[in-house]
This record gives structure tokens, C-alpha cells and sequence, in this order.
């Protein structure tokens, strides 16, 4: 096979695996696309050919899967759209080769092509739990991920993001070892629908009762462009006020991040409106909160009468978005973080920490993109709940807000506790302990839920231990196929 034709046929399986990510959730092709990668990079050869499969394909995926990462730039097109095609590029391109390290890594430990399935399944597992760490991490559509429109999801419970996705290559490469021929179809099926069942067998959530609390979600729908704009920014805070005071009697109202355009300290007129259209309901609402020279990302939790009852600041901020490396130069050069103030951009908190809210038990703050690392999820104190507040609208109407949704409910089921989503422009959500969403608001519109929230289940097994088990099946499999390697060369 020319290399122009391998390199090719990678770009189209790359495409393929990207093809399993919400919101086309094409699990099977994924399978069959990541099986042909590997399938490519066992008879490419030498480590570096084997390496640019892995390239070429890792950075099809990405771009697919990663494309609504341009719709930050379009937001005021005029200053940062220039950055777009450089994003998306230079995203793709950079996540792709922790791809071509894996192959690489995998074509030298084998020796052979009998051992290069192994030590496929397991460098491209380590290459995803690498990049979901390294340089504060990007564990955004991970190769488990595309179990993530089905009863697959249900396996996080036991094994995590990291053992998915281990799990995920491992099939892919058995089926890759079949080859091109008509057996590989039955193992493709039997690698789809195996996870499926697994899944399937565990029990439905506990359902809330008469008692439990209610909670009314708030979404303005502010899109970005018009959200801070001082004409429009009064009319999304009067229409957050109007929702809240809608008839009912919640136990608790949650807005979405930075949905105030004022400042929130105690007495603040903006504080005492919230207070008032919640008619003595506790208030959780994002907002902005300036110290000194400093801001923060923040939750404020609103006590009944307006006061100031807690305040969670966002730890995790987003690279080229809410800060800045080097703030000062790029601020020089003109170029700022995409959500921030100056060339600095917000200040981190002090890290994941449950708050108390009374009659509703405990819940752990998430702001937007913390969402998505699950080990930071399960650092914290085992919560009764999960309380998530996004601006979603940053990542446009199509996959962007999907996914992030669906990594949303990944944490639900990985803890087995419920989660509670406040989205500014959708989608908004309350979702049960099993990840299952109970009731919902669409992308683009502005309404409210008012739902019961949902029981806790049983700490689950991924709970207790963590990415520990994952890890280490990982680096067993590297030892194996180093170890199988060896002998085929002796």
C-alpha cells in the first residue's frame, strides 16, 4: 500500500471514530474506524509510519469532534475570528500527536505484528489519559466517550472515563487483529454489543419521593454576543427575575454562570431583586466577583433574605479563555483571553469543595468546564449532589453544548449521584444517579424547570477507587506486549 493511499485511508477512519461522538453517537463506526487505525499502523512498516497513521487519523478525529471550538472566535468576529482556522488546526493537529506517540510507542514495543494489537490498545489508552492531563489537561472527547448515547455509559460506574476508554481501544484492536475480512463483522458486533449489555444490567436509579426538594432551574437565554452588551444585559437579568418568580414554591433556584450583570455583595440592589423574586428560596447563581485586582468565576449560594450564605470560585479556568499564559505579553500583543477581563484573565479558587444547603443536603459546585475532569469530580468529598452551572453559550447550537451535556451526565453515573445543569442558552437539565436526564430545556429557547430533586444512589465502585485500576491495566498491558515483543524478536 503507497503511503499517499495509507495516510489517506487514515483520514477517513479518523473521521469515522469521530462519528461516535455526541451528537451523531455512531458507536459501531467508531469501533470500525479506530480498529482501521490500528489496522493501518501494524503493517506500516516502522514505528514511523506507524506514527503518522496515527497522525493523520488522530487529527481527522479531533477535527471532527472538536469542530464547534471556532464558535468562541465568532463571538465578536471582528477582533478574534482571524484565530479560527488556527485553532481548530493547531488544536487537531497538537491532540493528534499524543496519537502518532501511542503507535509509535506500540510499533517499537511489539517487535512483531502479533504483539502490536496489545501494545496498540494499550499506548492509545495511555496517549488519552495523557492528554487529559498534561498542561492542566483536556479530557474532551475521549475515546470512552462514544458509549456516551447509550447503555454503555453505564460501565463509568464501574471503571471510569479512563477504563472506557481503555476498554474502547482494547475491542477496537481485537477486531483490528481479524483483518479486512469477513470474520472481522461478527467481532465488530460482538465488540459493539457487549459493553451495550454489560450496561444494560445495571438497576435504574432511585426515584425522588413525595418529600424530596424542588428545584427550579433558570434559563435566560442570553447569547453571548448581546450578553454583556449594556442595552440587552438589563433585559436577560429582568427576564432571570421572571422566571424565578414564577408561580410555585421551590426549595431552591439555580441561574447560570455569570448570569448577573452586577456586582453580588450583601446589600447590592442586583442581590436584593434575586432575594425578592425568590420569595424565601435559596438562590444559587454565577456571577463575576471582583477582589481588589483580582476576579473570580463564582457561585454565590443567596440565603433567603438576600444574604450571602457561601461563595465557590471556578478552580479549574480554562487555557485561552479565562486566562491567559503569559497574560501581560499576550495582553501587549493584543491578544486576550476569549471570557476575560484583561490579559490576565479570572484567578483559580482554591479547589472542588462541597457546599451545605441545608434540607438539600450537600452538592458539589461545577462551573462549566470543570465538569468534564471526572478525577477532580471524585477528589472532593463524596457529595449528595452534582450542581452545575454552564454558559454554554460560548460553544454554539449544534455539538459543542451536546457534549458537554453528555460529559455532564458521565459524572452522575460515576459517582451514582444526581446532577443539576443551569445552561444560559440550553441545555439546561436535571439528571438522575444513573445519568438518565429527568426533564430538560432545549438549545435557544428561555424557560425554567422546576423538578424534584433526584436521590443519591450507592457509592459506586469507580467512587471508591478512582483511575487507579484503569491506570494500572494500562501499564500491564505496555509490560505484556513489551514482554511479547522481546520474545518474538529473540
Amino acid at each position: 500500500m503507497s503511503e499517499a493511499r495509507r495516510r489517506a485511508l487514515a483520514v477517513l477512519a479518523g473521521l469515522a471514530v469521530g462519528a461516535g461522538q455526541v451528537p451523531f453517537s455512531l458507536t459501531p463506526v467508531a469501533l470500525a474506524g479506530l480498529a482501521a487505525i490500528v489496522w493501518l499502523a501494524a503493517g506500516a512498516g516502522s514505528a514511523w509510519r506507524a506514527a503518522l497513521v496515527g497522525w493523520w487519523g488522530g487529527a481527522a478525529y479531533f477535527a471532527l469532534a472538536l469542530h464547534w471550538i471556532v464558535e468562541p472566535f465568532m463571538v465578536d468576529a471582528a477582533r478574534d475570528g482571524w484565530m479560527a482556522p488556527f485553532a481548530l488546526v493547531f488544536l487537531s493537529g497538537g491532540l493528534a500527536l499524543f496519537w502518532a506517540a501511542a503507535l509509535w510507542l506500540a510499533h517499537r514495543l511489539a517487535g512483531g505484528r502479533r504483539g502490536f494489537w496489545l501494545a496498540a490498545a494499550a499506548a492509545l489508552a495511555g496517549a488519552e489519559a495523557a492528554r487529559a492531563l498534561v498542561l492542566t489537561g483536556f479530557p474532551w472527547a475521549l475515546l470512552g466517550h462514544v458509549w456516551s448515547g447509550g447503555a454503555g455509559l453505564q460501565l463509568l460506574a464501574w471503571i471510569g472515563p479512563l477504563g472506557l476508554t481503555a476498554l474502547t481501544c482494547l475491542l477496537a484492536a481485537g477486531v483490528a487483529a481479524t483483518g479486512p475480512r469477513a470474520r472481522a463483522v461478527p467481532a465488530l458486533l460482538a465488540a459493539w454489543l457487549l459493553p451495550l449489555g454489560a450496561g444494560a444490567l445495571r438497576p435504574s436509579a432511585p426515584v425522588a419521593g413525595a418529600d424530596a426538594p424542588l428545584v427550579r432551574v433558570v434559563q435566560p437565554n442570553a447569547p453571548q454576543d448581546e450578553k454583556w452588551d449594556p442595552a440587552r444585559s438589563a433585559a436577560f437579568f429582568e427576564r432571570a427575575l421572571e422566571l424565578t418568580a414564577q408561580a410555585g414554591a421551590p426549595d431552591l433556584v439555580v441561574w447560570p454562570e455569570t448570569s448577573v450583570p452586577y456586582a453580588v455583595e450583601a446589600g447590592a440592589p442586583a442581590v436584593a431583586r434575586i432575594a425578592e423574586a425568590a420569595a424565601g428560596a435559596r438562590v444559587a447563581v454565577g456571577a463575576q466577583r471582583p477582589e481588589g485586582a483580582r476576579f473570580y468565576n463564582t457561585l454565590f449560594v443567596l440565603g433567603p433574605g438576600g444574604d450571602i450564605a457561601q461563595t465557590y470560585d471556578k478552580h479549574h479556568l480554562v487555557p485561552f479563555g479565562e486566562y491567559m499564559p503569559l497574560g501581560d505579553l499576550a495582553g501587549r500583543l493584543g491578544i486576550y483571553g476569549l471570557a476575560a477581563r484583561d490579559g490576565f484573565g479570572y484567578s483559580a479558587g482554591p479547589g472542588p469543595r462541597p457546599i451545605d444547603l441545608g434540607p438539600l443536603g450537600t452538592a458539589l459546585p461545577l462551573i462549566c468546564y470543570e465538569a468534564i475532569f471526572a478525577e477532580e469530580v471524585g477528589a472532593a468529598p463524596r457529595p449528595d449532589w452534582l450542581l452545575h452551572v454552564t454558559n454554554d453559550a460560548w460553544f454554539g447550537t449544534f455539538a459543542g453544548p451536546q457534549q458537554h451535556l453528555a460529559q455532564a451526565r458521565m459524572r452522575a453515573v460515576e459517582q451514582g449521584v444526581p446532577l443539576v445543569r443551569a445552561a444560559n442558552t440550553g441545555i439546561s437539565a436535571v439528571i438522575d444517579a444513573r445519568g438518565a436526564v429527568v426533564e430538560a430545556l432545549p438549545l435557544g429557547v428561555s424557560g425554567r424547570i422546576d423538578a424534584a430533586l433526584p436521590p443519591a444512589a450507592g457509592p459506586t465502585p469507580y467512587s471508591r477507587t478512582g483511575d487507579w485500576p484503569a491506570g494500572a491495566a494500562i501499564l500491564a498491558g505496555l509490560a505484556a506486549a513489551w514482554a511479547w515483543g522481546r520474545r518474538d524478536r529473540a
